[in-house]
């Protein structure tokens, strides 16, 4: 179960972030900033979180421009986390999807209904 302490949206940057490092471990703080569209400072925050965690874990090695740069890989909790707050991330969308498939559909009959009265307007003076 994910962790109780983070709130929906922290669970969902937590899913973007894991998503983001699984697609590419190579990429700097700054590329997963801008690919996830998070301040640099959130983005090591919760970096710095997920290894705490042990769900990341963080290698060094060399760049092409000889310059050490970090790889980040889920740990096999870290995939484990990942697939379990996937799976309550889908449940949840599901269900607003199914809620606003009901709203719709009362709007629709409510429109419909309106429509109604304005095409047989002598209908609404039937019952005054």
């Amino acid at each position: 179960m994910p962790s109780p302490e983070l709130s929906q949206p922290d669970r969902e940057d937590v899913l973007k972030m894991l998503k983001a490092i699984k697609d590419g471990p190579a990429l700097t703080q700054r590329e997963l900033s801008s690919r996830l569209g998070m301040s640099l400072g959130k983005v090591n925050y919760l970096i710095k979180s997920l290894i705490q965690r042990g769900l990341v874990k963080v290698d060094n090695f060399k760049s092409s421009s000889n310059k050490i740069s970090y790889l980040y890989k889920l740990t096999p909790h870290g995939i484990e986390e990942k697939a379990r707050t996937t799976f309550f991330f889908l449940k949840r969308k599901l269900e607003e999807y199914e809620r606003l498939e009901m709203e719709i559909g009362e709007l629709r009959r409510e429109i419909s209904t309106i429509e109604v009265q304005k095409e047989n307007p002598a209908s609404t003076d039937i019952g005054q």
